[in-house]
């Protein structure tokens, strides 16, 4: 899940690290306010989950209350990638010198922690990385150990920085790993980090996504930075049903059933396993099915959670029938599944047998599964079926049905 940057910056002022004066404002007339509360020249932020927002229009300058208040009108109505601004971060304008980049993410081929840095910031690290690579720094980090200060400063004097800045820097970078290790995140990066005219170096903007399945871990965190359980932080708001979705999750922590996304569809997914939840779903497109949704099924959820969840998906409306598909697992047992999945449908005034159109779950307790569907006339397959071809049937049965 991403943090807005007013969020990001909160949780690096919790950790000492510099920041300019900024004011969150919702509307045109709490921009103005600001700028008078401020001072001087400030710029007017788009609080969107995207980047590209200086190109999109969405970074104005003001220096007054009347320019703020007409810069932020201008922002609030212009959406950004398809998203509808959270508010204006409004902030002190500084003179600045030299501009720095700093991030932590994961290294997937190290298996660890990574501290990029930069004294080239303001620009794509990307490009940077490309077109001048002695000006990027790769400091890996353990999970295991402290970070210390001579890592952090280790990662910034890689790039030639030296003295007093240095010093500076390091801090602001060691903040930044910090943060990303105690918070389960996938990124922590300020960019650009700025060195203003007068000496001074301030972390101008920040942006930080968290793991989505650590949020129960840090959910006071949440809770005091004001994002609901229900904010899933998509590129846009959640839907009513995928609230619903989040809420079947939550109703015990037994195994997943939820994390649903809706499409506009009419075959209905109950599918999970691993990577198998998107393996499945492209299977399904590719058959030529149109998913009414997108869900993870997995991890032995209860009989009453699965059964919540697929009542949920039975039910939206234009789902004429669902398909209950999963990879072959050994902590999901079969039997649950099916009768969960089998209440859920009954409880929706469905018959199993019509509604569903294809059941492949191969794993644990397997045969006492497939006795449960037999019993109530459901079509299902073993792993002899792959999850491509239990896909294709689904979407066949489907539009036999539509007369297709």
């Amino acid at each position: 899940m991403r943090f807005y940057e007013f969020e990001a910056k909160e949780l690096l002022r919790r950790r000492g690290v510099p920041l300019p004066e900024s004011r969150l404002a919702r509307t045109a007339a709490e921009a103005a306010a600001a700028q008078r509360d401020l001072g001087g020249a400030v710029v007017l932020k788009s609080q969107v989950l995207s980047g590209g927002r200086m190109k999109a229009g969405g970074v104005r300058f003001a220096e007054s209350a009347d320019e703020a208040r007409d810069a932020a009108e201008a922002i609030l109505a212009l959406p950004i990638s398809g998203q509808e601004p959270a508010g204006v971060l409004v902030e002190q304008k500084g003179d600045v010198a030299q501009e720095y980049y700093a991030a932590v993410t994961w290294d997937g081929r190290a298996k660890r922690p990574v501290i990029i840095f930069s004294d080239m910031g303001g620009i794509d690290i990307e490009e940077v990385a490309e077109t001048h690579p002695e000006h990027v720094s790769r400091t890996h980090v353990s999970t295991l150990r402290p970070l210390s200060d001579y890592q952090a400063k280790l990662a910034v004097a890689r790039t030639g920085v030296t003295g007093g800045d240095l010093n500076r820097l390091a801090r602001i970078v060691l903040q930044l790993a910090r943060a990303f290790r105690e918070h389960d995140l996938t990124l922590a990066e300020i960019n650009p980090i700025g060195k203003l005219a007068d000496g001074g170096i301030l972390a101008l903007d920040a942006h930080m996504e968290m793991e989505a399945e650590a949020r129960g871990a840090h959910r006071g965190l949440l809770a005091d930075l004001g994002i609901a359980d229900e904010d899933t932080r998509q590129a846009r708001p959640p839907t009513p049903f995928e609230v619903a979705g989040a809420q079947v999750d939550a109703q015990d922590t037994r195994g997943v059933a939820g994390n649903v996304t809706e499409f506009s569809g009419s075959l209905g997914l109950v599918i999970g396993a691993g990577g198998g939840s998107l393996t499945l779903f492209d299977a399904v497109r590719s058959a030529g099915g149109d998913p009414a949704n997108y869900c993870e099924v997995g991890g032995n959820p209860s009989v009453r959670k699965t059964a919540a969840l697929t009542r949920l998906i039975v039910s939206k409306p234009g789902v004429e029938k669902i398909a209950v598909m999963m990879n072959v697992v050994s902590n999901t047992r079969v039997d649950i599944m099916a009768r969960g999945v089998i209440k859920g449908v009954i409880d929706a005034g469905f018959d199993p047998a019509e509604k569903i159109a294809i059941f492949r779950i191969p794993g644990s307790w397997e045969e006492e599964g497939f006795a449960i569907l037999r019993r109530y006339g459901v079509e299902y397959v073993d792993r002899s079926v792959s999850m491509h071809e239990a896909a294709r049937r689904a979407v066949a049965k489907l539009a036999a049905q539509d007369g297709g």
